[in-house]
């Protein structure tokens, strides 16, 4: 059912955007052709939507149980991705938002809505179909206005274009304006490589305007409910060999710097400064280097460029105003962005995971885990897990995300740490069971490789579930549960449904069971008393004579039970 364009609806797209992008983030990675060919920009683009979600749920955190404004949550989305934005797709990604928040923000937004026809936003609370076709036309302006030497066949036609489409769609609902805007995006997402000759040459359309495409899809099934699937005319059978290729190719491109290879540093910084000094600094940063993206407004910019001078780069924001978050990235002939800075001496092997619960994250860290600890609605974002794996300081790290939903998050986190030469494996463990599992067969003295395989073995290996608490009425696949109802959930889906946690627990461990096993796993929340470990340690030792049972306490935290089978 078709629906304006609302605060809720704002929370969704962020969260669809970042599935979206989760999902694509390596496809993207793999096209990044141009400016540089550093396989980054679906891992830029992620991160920087992250932090635009991340901001969003705060919004609504802070106002519960009433719900932000449309205005306000626009406008967290925007700032959001200003602070995380990372690479050039994430800084000119983060200015497209940033248009639209100051259409969707309201009048009291600068450059807010006006004219004939502007609907007051912060009075409505929700933006109507010609609300969003001006607010797509003012991000693609503001894009363009970012860039100090915009090229087409980029993410900005991209933007340009969806604009234009949303604009043919006249006034219909914000569901029409979206599928609009995504469908024109698409066509000249397909174009592009007829545009930029680099793209051409590659056989890929553009990284940044692909990931764009993304975004819009997420809107499109934020205010449809639709889904959408892109799929290019030009993507190139490998496109991570295309990438080298391109980037290796030894015949002039017109689209790149005459000099050879570029400039030497990509150089990113947030900057608190007035608009005057932000002038001045564009026309410098524009002598220094090339790829010079300013975003930003209202005291608080993010300056992304890339030259030969670095220090330079950064004397020149501090003459501006105040610059922070400084990441300085050096796009070396091995590897396309190293630190620039030598790394400390490390240790060769090390493991970080996510756990739930006090009592599993001394377990963990006993077996010599660094923990990052996760609360219920709360999961940890990719910066906690590059955080995590700073702190490991070792050559090697193994990631055990212990969560389905992290996936795209822990791959992105992984993505971030190998640019500052980490070796990093991620298996994919959906919980801490099987996190647990692929820890107690960890060798540190064997090869990487070879401990890699032998813990993704030992997690695959490993059944999982979980006893929750149903929070209310519901459809599952066991049939209707009530508010209050213990629910048994195996690999996820939920399997039983009971009255009391020792009887469901049973139930479970005799369908995990029943494919055979050798031990059970049990990890018990702060509420659950021992007794109930007694009872299904005893159900398993009378009943299945061959398996051994271990139990551990999660503590606070912690999920109410979860189970292992391996």
């Amino acid at each position: 059912m078709p629906q304006n364009l609302d605060a809720v609806a704002v929370r969704a797209w962020c969260r669809l955007a970042l599935d979206a992008l989760g999902r694509a983030r390596e496809e993207i990675d793999s096209i990044n052709v141009y400016p540089v060919a550093d396989g980054d920009t679906g891992t830029n683009l992620y991160l920087t939507v992250e932090s635009a979600s991340q901001a969003v749920d705060a919004a609504f955190t802070g106002h519960d149980p009433a719900l932000p404004s449309l205005a306000q949550t626009v406008r967290a989305m925007a700032h959001g991705a200003l602070i995380g934005a990372r690479g050039n797709s994430g800084t000119i990604l983060s200015q497209l938002l940033r248009g639209m928040a100051q259409v969707l923000g309201g009048p009291d937004t600068p450059e807010g809505p006006s004219g004939p026809g502007g609907e007051n936003t912060s009075e409505t609370d929700h933006a109507d179909g010609r609300t969003l076709e001006r607010a797509l036309r003012r991000a693609a302006e503001s894009a363009y206005e970012a860039v100090a030497h915009p090229v087409e066949g980029t993410v900005l036609t991209v933007a340009t274009a969806a604009a234009e489409a949303a604009e043919e769609a006249q006034g219909a609902d914000c569901g029409t304006v979206a599928r609009a805007a995504y469908d024109g995006a698409c066509a000249a997402l397909d174009a592009t490589p007829g545009q930029l000759a680099v793209l051409g040459r590659a056989g890929v359309v553009d990284a940044g305007g692909r990931g764009l495409v993304a975004v819009l899809g997420a809107l499109v099934g934020a205010l449809s409910g639709e889904t959408v699937s892109h799929m290019s005319q030009h993507r190139s059978a490998d496109g991570a060999h295309a990438r080298v290729e391109a980037a290796e190719r030894d015949e002039p491109c017109e689209d790149l710097p005459a000099e050879a290879g570029g400039p030497a540093f990509e150089v990113i910084y947030l900057l608190e400064a007035d608009d005057s000094a932000v002038a001045r600094l564009r026309a410098r940063l524009d002598r220094l280097g090339d790829s010079l993206v300013v975003v930003g407004g209202d005291g608080l910019w993010n300056v992304h460029v890339h030259v030969d001078d670095a220090g330079a780069a950064v004397e020149a924001g501090v003459e501006a105003g105040r610059p922070h978050r400084i990441r300085i990235t050096h796009f070396g002939a091995g590897d396309a962005h190293t630190t620039a800075q030598p790394p400390l001496e490390r240790t060769q092997r090390g493991i970080v995971a996510v756990v739930p619960g006090e009592g599993l994250a001394e377990l963990y860290a006993e077996a010599g885990a660094t923990t990052v600890p996760t609360r219920v609605g709360e999961p940890p974002a990719s910066g906690e897990l590059v955080d995590a794996i700073r702190r490991a300081h070792a050559r090697e790290v193994v990631l055990l995300p212990n969560d389905a939903e992290l996936r795209h998050t822990a791959a992105a986190a992984a993505e971030q740490a190998r640019t500052e030469g980490v070796r990093v494996a991620l298996i994919p463990t959906r919980s801490a069971v099987q996190g647990i599992a692929a820890l107690a067969v960890h060798a540190p003295d064997r090869r990487f490789d070879e401990d890699v395989v032998a813990m993704t073995s030992a997690a695959g290996a490993t059944r999982y579930g979980e006893l929750a608490v149903a929070e209310r009425q519901s459809w599952t696949m066991a049939g209707i549960c009530q508010a209050g109802d213990v629910l048994g959930l195996i690999d996820g889906d939920v399997a039983v449904i009971g009255s009391e946690v020792a009887h469901t627990a049973a139930s479970v461990l005799d369908r995990m069971l029943s494919a055979g096993g050798e031990m059970v796993t049990l990890v018990l929340g702060e509420s659950v008393p021992d007794a109930v470990a007694g009872q299904l340690e005893k159900h398993v030792r009378e009943t299945y004579l061959a398996v051994d049972t271990v139990v551990y306490r999660g503590g606070r935290q912690a999920a109410l039970m979860l189970i292992g089978v391996e």
